[in-house]
């Protein structure tokens, strides 16, 4: 921020005149004021004590005279103990309201064809079962991420990996061939998703007879682990896939595209999008041929079971399968495929990837894997570890049929929008089909900040009823009061109410008039952090804490029926203002605000 550095260098010339010594702006500590105290901006005075050779009290006072000197834009000064805290005056906060007010990108920094390029990859879904709650944490996250990074000035590219081969998916197949009947999505009015997923669990409920059957007949529990017909079944269909059956890639091509067109329903349901979509079944075979030619420049060793791994046990970690005995690919092989291809298409400067927690020790490999490859950017990847994502009652398990789909979810969620709105005269005045739209609006507006609002490191409850509330710590008491601010301008425009460019520098301004602009003013600065650090989370809670101190301001302060002109007229700018970050902040997050509601 401009006034932050205004203030460094009034603190470098005021060391130099007080006490012949030059210092850098850099080792100035300089922070925002605490609010139980008087000022805007704090002066660590300690580190500079060993140069005034005086007492904190002594040294802070002659900084605060110097500073004031210096700078016109300080009114005023406090020491306390070891702190100097320094009041800007009402000028500078209603100049920044005018130089600010009126730019609808403000906190969002624009890139060019030279900015950095960053991929951030999230989704990552499987394709034997429907998107689910955890599903939905992730994309939510990642797609947040993108528009975080972009608001920075980055070129963003959003990219997704599709697990769309493996044992898994022949699993459903299987189960589909043996107790579809040839049903199709179509023949039972199913999303293709949804009816492939069925077969998923009717899987797995098939394996679990013929296990409890093998075991009655006096099998150990792994004995008839490795003698189930079913799972053999899969795998001699996998290894027919592997060598492109005609009948079963057919059959994997027609499941698969059932499923493909369920997810893009389902993500445009969500609002989230990609730039390019990756196959597992593309890449595991770049990834493959990959690692040969790493074990040929000594980069991996192969064991005498034939199988291909990489020793790290030089960078304090373990030693990683990279191919089977029998040349088949992991996930790692898929993970090194996919980013040469990532490499080959986009000139990527640093790539994200948003993948659960689970796999914090699957990206440290990664990484090494990838720049002992020569991949420039794998060194430095990151992984954008999240946690999981759990409903009150507990755990899901996908093979078992006990999983919240992404789908069933935003319903309800929708649902409960209408009834409560109903319930509240939330919508009175809107025809049935704005209603809808505004009711969905409310519904993912709920689902996505309560998702966000948590630092994505820690692991989470969804509650759907508590995220839908108007009230509190939630999307709708956000969107609501961006519905508010909107209501103010149209009933000041209607009832003949001019509303000023600018407002009058020498307006009296109250100290909630000024927290207000003090927070719209530190918009930039909390965007920058976010992204510096990849959490959503610093600008959902901002959002949230500049939401409810616009509420304070409006029930203790006259807006527009404000009687004194230039009072009123500074007032409309600053709702404008605060309406102004709220949308740029919920776009952040992918979250839409009503101009009613």
């Amino acid at each position: 921020m401009i006034i932050e550095n205004q203030i460094k260098a009034s603190v470098v010339s005021a060391v130099k005149k007080l006490y012949a010594t030059d210092i850098a702006e850099e080792s100035v500590q300089i922070q925002l004021t605490r609010k139980d105290m008087k000022g805007d901006y704090t002066i660590v005075v300690f580190p500079l004590l060993n140069i005034s050779k005086k007492n904190p009290i002594e040294t802070g006072k002659e900084l605060g005279e110097c500073i004031q000197e210096d700078c016109a834009d300080v009114s005023e000064f406090e020491v306390v103990k070891g702190f100097l805290n320094l009041q800007l005056s009402t000028s500078y906060w209603t100049n920044l309201l005018n130089e600010n007010v009126h730019n609808e990108q403000y906190g969002i920094t624009e890139a060019d064809d030279k900015s950095p390029l960053v991929m951030i990859e999230y989704s990552s879904p499987n394709t034997n079962k429907p998107l689910h709650l955890g599903h939905i944490r992730n994309n939510l996250l990642g797609y947040s991420l993108s528009r975080i990074v972009s608001a920075n000035g980055n070129q963003v590219v959003k990219t997704n990996i599709v697990n769309d081969r493996g044992i898994h998916i022949c699993k459903s197949m299987l189960a589909w061939k043996k107790w579809g009947e040839g049903q199709t999505p179509e023949s039972t009015g199913k999303k293709g998703d949804h009816l492939v997923g069925d077969f998923y669990v009717k899987f797995d409920q098939e394996y679990k007879k013929e296990q409890a059957a093998l075991i009655e007949a006096g099998q150990t529990k792994d004995e008839a682990e490795a003698n189930s017909a079913l799972m053999k079944e899969a795998r001699e269909m996998l290894v027919k896939w592997e060598a492109h059956d005609t009948e079963v890639y057919g059959l994997w091509e027609q499941m698969n595209q059932w499923v493909y067109q369920g997810f893009d329903v389902t993500y445009k349901k969500m609002g989230v999008d990609f730039d390019k979509i990756y196959y597992e079944s593309d890449t595991y075979k770049v990834g493959r041929d990959m690692v040969l030619e790493g074990l040929d420049k000594k980069a991996f060793y192969r064991r005498d079971d034939n199988s291909v791994w990489a020793d790290l046990e030089k960078d304090g970690l373990d030693e990683k399968l990279l191919l089977r005995t029998d040349g088949t690919s992991v996930y790692m092989t898929q993970d090194i495929g996919t980013a040469k291809l990532r490499y080959d298409d986009y000139n990527i400067d640093k790539m994200v990837y948003v993948v659960g927690n689970e796999q914090n020790y699957h990206f440290k490999v990664l990484a090494i894997v990838l720049d002992r490859l020569g991949l420039n950017w794998g060194k430095d990847l990151v992984h954008f570890s999240y946690g999981m994502v759990e409903l009150p009652e507990g755990k899901m398990k996908s093979r078992e049929g006990t999983v919240v789909d992404a789908d069933d979810l935003m319903q309800d969620m929708i649902n409960t929008a209408r009834d409560m709105s109903k319930e509240l005269g939330k919508l009175e005045g809107y025809s049935e089909e704005e209603a809808e739209k505004v009711y969905e609006m409310i519904a993912l507006g709920a689902l996505k900040y309560f998702m966000l609002k948590v630092d994505p490191r820690k692991n989470m409850t969804f509650d759907p009823k508590e995220s839908i509330d108007f009230n509190g710590n939630t999307g709708p008491f956000i969107q609501y009061t961006y519905a508010r601010i909107q209501s103010i301008y149209r009933k000041a425009k209607a009832n003949g109410i001019a509303i000023s460019d600018k407002a009058d520098l020498n307006t009296e301004l109250s100290e909630k008039e000024i927290q207000l602009m003090r927070m719209v003013s530190n918009f930039p600065a909390v965007v920058a952090e976010a992204g510096k650090v990849y959490s959503p989370a610093l600008i959902a809670n901002f959002v949230y804490d500049l939401a409810k101190e616009f509420n304070q301001f409006y029930h203790e302060s006259p807006i527009a029926v404000e009687e004194d002109e230039t009072k009123r007229s500074m007032r409309l700018l600053l709702c404008k203002s605060v309406g102004t970050v709220i949308k740029n902040g919920m776009w952040m997050m992918g979250v839409d605000v009503p101009e009613r509601m």
